[in-house]
C-alpha cells in the first residue's frame, strides 16, 4: 500500500482521457513546473517557447508509458519540489540558457512527471492510453499560453511581473518539498 502522499490521481467521470486532461490543473507537483517552464521559456522568446511546446508534452507521454515499468519510491515528490523550485529560480532569476538546455529541462520534467503519472495509472490499474494522452494535452495548452502570454511581454514592468510569478512558483514548491519531507 502506499502512503496517501503519493497518491495523487482523480476520476472525473468523464472517461480516461478527461481524467488526464483535468489532472494537470488540480495536481499542483505538476502544474507549477509546468507553469515555470512555461513563463521561462517565453521570456526567452518564441523560439525557445516553441521548443517547450512539443518537447514537454511529448516526453510527458513518454515518461507516462515508460512509468508503467517503475515502482513508487517516496522520493518522486522531493524530487519534483526540487526540480519546481529550480524552474521558479530560473523565472525569478531571468538568466538566459541556450535552445537546447531550455529543451532539455522540457523533456526533462515531461519524462519525469510523466513517470510518475505512469507509476500511479499501472498502481490504480487505470487506462494508459487515454489519461496520457489528455495530460499531454494539457500540458501542451498550458505551455502554448503561458510562453506566449511571457513572450508578448515587452514593458519592463510586466517582465517583473513574470519573474515574481516565477518567485512564487519556487515558494509554493518549497512549501510542497516541506510537505514531502514531512510526510516522507
Amino acid at each position: 500500500m502506499l502512503p496517501p502522499f503519493l497518491l495523487h490521481l482523480m476520476n472525473t467521470g468523464l472517461g480516461p482521457f478527461y481524467d488526464g486532461l483535468a489532472h494537470l490543473f488540480v495536481t499542483p507537483e505538476d502544474l507549477l513546473p509546468v507553469l515555470a517552464l512555461s513563463l521561462y521559456s517565453g521570456l526567452r522568446g518564441p523560439r525557445f517557447g516553441r521548443a517547450a511546446l512539443f518537447a514537454l508534452p511529448a516526453a510527458w507521454l513518454l515518461g507516462t508509458i515508460a512509468g508503467r515499468l517503475f515502482h513508487p519510491h517516496p522520493a518522486w515528490p522531493i524530487l519534483s519540489a526540487v526540480l519546481t523550485i529550480l524552474l521558479g529560480a530560473l523565472v525569478a532569476a531571468d538568466r538566459p540558457l541556450p535552445l537546447p538546455a531550455v529543451a532539455s529541462l522540457a523533456a526533462a520534467l515531461g519524462l519525469w512527471n510523466g513517470a510518475w503519472n505512469g507509476i500511479e495509472l499501472a498502481r490504480a490499474r487505470a487506462g494508459l492510453f487515454g489519461n496520457a494522452v489528455g495530460i499531454a494535452c494539457a500540458a501542451f495548452a498550458v505551455v502554448a499560453i503561458f510562453a506566449a502570454l511571457a513572450a508578448s511581454v515587452r514593458a519592463q514592468g510586466a517582465r517583473i511581473a513574470v519573474r515574481v510569478a516565477g518567485s512564487w512558483i519556487a515558494a509554493a514548491a518549497l512549501f510542497m518539498l516541506g510537505w514531502s519531507l514531512r510526510r516522507g
